[in-house]
């Protein structure tokens, strides 16, 4: 089956950022698309992914297909899950709440920003060495 014609590329970063979002590991979702987990870290890496398989992909994560192909790169995944219902003139707020732990992803950007900054250490070092 030929890749799809949808616009935009970017697909398999734009599924690994949607899944990551859902707080979903690659094991579950490739479990319930019906593929290896192996597989799926493939469409991962993908630009462009086969119709079907974003059809699949897009209910499993309960998105629409478009989530995949036509955010950019740099685009932030921001939801608004409120909602508003009016029952005999009293407002009811439905909310959602993230299914993730808000301060374990702080210690995991923490924890990569420390790699990061470390990294330059080192190459500064290099550099200086180089120089001596």
């Amino acid at each position: 089956m030929e890749a799809t014609t949808i616009k935009g590329t970017n697909h398999g970063p734009n599924l690994r950022r949607w899944r990551e979002w859902r707080n979903i590991n690659q094991e579950v979702l490739a479990e319930k698309i019906g593929v290896s987990q192996a597989t799926l870290s493939g469409y991962e890496k993908k630009d462009k992914l086969e119709q079907e398989v974003l059809e699949k992909l897009a209910k499993a994560l309960e998105i629409p297909v478009e989530a995949i192909t036509e955010i950019g790169e740099s685009t932030s995944i921001n939801i608004v899950a409120n909602t508003f219902t009016d029952f005999k003139d009293n407002a009811v707020a439905n909310q959602n709440y993230p299914t993730f732990n808000t301060v374990d992803k702080i210690v995991e950007l923490y924890e990569k920003l420390l790699e990061t900054e470390k990294e330059k250490v080192r190459l500064l070092e290099e550099v200086l060495k180089g120089r001596g």
